[in-house]
C-alpha cells in the first residue's frame, strides 16, 4: 500500500480523478480526519472537505503502483 496526498479542489478535478482511477481494478482510500471513503465514489468525494489535501492509500504494488502514481500526478501534492 502507498500513501500520497492529493488536492481536489475543483468539481472538475473530482469528475477526472473518479474517471482516472476508475480505470484500475485495485482498491484506493481518501481519508480525511476520522472518515475513510471508497475513492471511486464520487458521492462519497464531496462528503469530504475538499478544501484541504487528502490523503489517498493505493492497494497496488510494483509496476502497477507506478502505472497508478504515473496516472494521478496532476493531483498528487
Amino acid at each position: 500500500m502507498k500513501k500520497v496526498q492529493i488536492s481536489l479542489n475543483s468539481i472538475d478535478k473530482v469528475k477526472s480523478f473518479v474517471n482516472e482511477i476508475s480505470k484500475f481494478d485495485f482498491d484506493f482510500d481518501l481519508v480525511s480526519g476520522r472518515y475513510v471513503i471508497d475513492a471511486k465514489s464520487i458521492m462519497g468525494i464531496f462528503s469530504l472537505d475538499l478544501a484541504k489535501p487528502i490523503n489517498l492509500n493505493i492497494h497496488a504494488e510494483g509496476e502497477a503502483l507506478e502505472e497508478v502514481l504515473k496516472s494521478l500526478e496532476p493531483y498528487i501534492i
